[in-house]
């Protein structure tokens, strides 16, 4: 079945002209790691490409060479339109979603819609960059070194850092794999995990003064108050989800975003194989994986919080 769906992709991608690579809205390491990895990988094969992320490209990930060719806007025509890591069409960001639903739609979420005409969704890949790794050669392409850098970051954020209890020996092998064609892992780790700016840690500190637990579950709240507060520039939580997730005898972490126009992004994450957060977050129209999945719900944030509260207490 994944060689038939390679050979469409391959011929497809033979064809085309004009290419147009997105990932879904508010990008992850993965998101941008995976469009950078496939990007340019076709442009070395002499395709014209554009990657497109109308929210702008996460600062954390500037450093990655070839970043600077993210565009917010899309230029001219297009014939192949490609989405990675997005799970649901919705993902697209809606200034996308004119060009209709993507072509080709790559993604390793459970939830896959599989919305596009071409799907390759492999839920079992630890990342979506994991998959890029093994399906670039097979369609024709070469994984050069910023390539490699741009999947190996993919890798380490969606997996964070290795740990996820979805890592398998292949996804390390696809690490080695990468790190042999140039990618330098300590310097991605440190920039990807460990860097954050003066700002995201006054935002941290925020959010870190709310927090509550509540039995095996722990929450902490981001309000526009908060964001406005500190001027941190980012629509996210700075990835305060994952250092809630560090705390222990506490297995569920969530974390409340309150964004503009009256929405509320929410952030899970579990620890264990016994706890499936996709399930809740699914009730919100998320989606995501059972260890890390998120949602954006649309009410205020108090509402959301009482709401979202109530629906992860049912699985524990």
């Amino acid at each position: 079945m994944t060689e038939a769906i390679d050979s469409k992709i391959k011929a497809r991608l033979g064809e085309a002209r004009r290419i147009l690579i997105t990932g879904h809205i508010r990008p992850d390491g993965d998101a941008v790691g995976s469009m950078l990895g496939l990007g340019l990988a076709l442009e070395k094969a002499g395709k014209q490409v554009q990657m497109v992320l109308p929210d702008g490209l996460p600062h954390v990930f500037e450093h990655l060479k070839g970043s600077e060719l993210i565009q917010r806007e899309v230029e001219g025509e297009i014939d192949t339109f490609i989405s990675v890591d997005c799970a649901e069409f919705s993902r697209i960001h809606e200034e996308l979603q004119t060009f209709g639903e993507p072509f080709i739609n790559i993604d390793h979420h459970i939830t896959n819609a599989k919305y596009a005409e071409i799907n390759l969704v492999e839920p079992d890949a630890v990342a979506t960059a994991s998959m890029l790794t093994e399906h670039i050669p097979a369609w024709g392409l070469e994984i050069g070194r910023a390539s490699a850098s741009a999947l190996l970051t993919g890798l380490i954020t969606d997996t964070l850092g290795f740990r996820t209890l979805n890592m398998n020996p292949k996804a390390f092998r696809q690490a080695a794999d990468l790190m042999e064609k140039g990618a330098y892992i300590p310097d991605l780790y440190y920039r990807a995990l460990i860097s954050r700016s003066f700002k995201a840690a006054q935002y941290w500190g925020k959010g870190l003064a709310t927090l509550e637990r509540d039995g095996q579950m722990v929450w902490a709240v981001l309000s526009l108050k908060d964001r406005k507060a500190v001027d941190y520039r980012g629509n996210d939580d700075a990835d305060l989800i994952n250092m809630l997730s560090s705390i222990e005898k506490s297995p569920i972490a969530i974390v409340f975003v309150e964004l503009p126009k009256g929405m509320v992004k929410v952030s899970w994450r579990a620890r264990g194989k016994k706890w499936d957060v996709a399930q809740v977050s699914a009730e919100f129209g998320g989606g995501g994986h059972r260890a890390a999945a998120g949602a954006t719900i649309e009410g205020s944030l108090e509402e959301i919080k009482l709401r979202v509260l109530r629906a992860t207490r049912e699985i524990l």
